[in-house]
């Protein structure tokens, strides 16, 4: 179901997958720095989801300025919030690269803002620790503030993600957490000698039985 959601002064495109039965929970994501919400791993990832009973709204928003890109973010949030179609008890945040640190931002932004329940959790597909061959500048402020359940779904080989440095920035997060590496896979996953849809399908298994685990502890 395509859908049009308010932002400022213009509208954000966005598409809800809908499982068959009516849904308690629901997922945001969004895209990384490049493309849009009709990127592959996402399609793919929504698609699986709704299949086994999430809700899963994806969307588009262009531009590199991390705040923007939040504030967007944001935005669709409240939107989902106060659906009328679709009555969630709550959400879990997911983007790739970019979009998964605009997820955090906003995580850490509503966390402050009040004792919200209603966002359930963080998932970070190729988090984009720092910058290719600047190791040293961690992008790693939002992250040590979360207190919901995040999960890290991460290659090993990624030029932007250093598995040393994630895992040290994981143990000094205050949020439970899990990290999930695709053995060989670079920042776009690519892993050489594997398809794209059977690593597709190994980050789709990941996601939905972690969300799954989750959302039950929390209830």
């Amino acid at each position: 179901v395509a859908v049009k959601i308010p932002f400022g002064n213009k509208y954000l495109d966005a598409v809800f997958n809908v499982p068959e039965k009516s849904s308690t929970y629901g997922v945001v994501l969004t895209h990384g720095a490049g493309g849009d919400m009709n990127f592959p791993h996402l399609v793919s990832l929504a698609a699986c989801l709704a299949s086994r009973g999430v809700l899963c709204l994806r969307f588009t928003c262009k531009g590199l300025n991390i705040a923007y890109r939040a504030k967007a973010f944001k935005a669709v949030v409240e939107y989902l919030k106060l659906s009328d179609d679709y009555r969630l008890s709550g959400v879990f945040l997911a983007g790739r690269s970019m979009g998964s640190r605009a997820a955090a931002s906003v995580i850490r932004q509503l966390s402050q803002d009040d004792n919200d329940d209603f966002i359930q959790g963080l998932v970070c597909l190729s988090y984009p620790l720092h910058r290719p061959k600047f190791q040293s500048k961690l992008r790693d402020e939002d992250l040590l503030f979360i207190r919901c359940p995040v999960l890290f779904v991460s290659g090993s080989a990624d030029e932007m993600c250093e598995k040393k440095l994630l895992e040290g920035v994981a143990s000094k997060m205050k949020a439970p957490k899990k990290i999930h590496w695709i053995d060989k896979a670079n920042h776009g996953m690519a892993v050489k000698g594997r398809t794209t849809d059977d690593v597709m399908e190994e980050i789709n298994a990941q996601v939905y039985t972690w969300l799954r685990e989750t959302a039950e502890l929390e209830h």
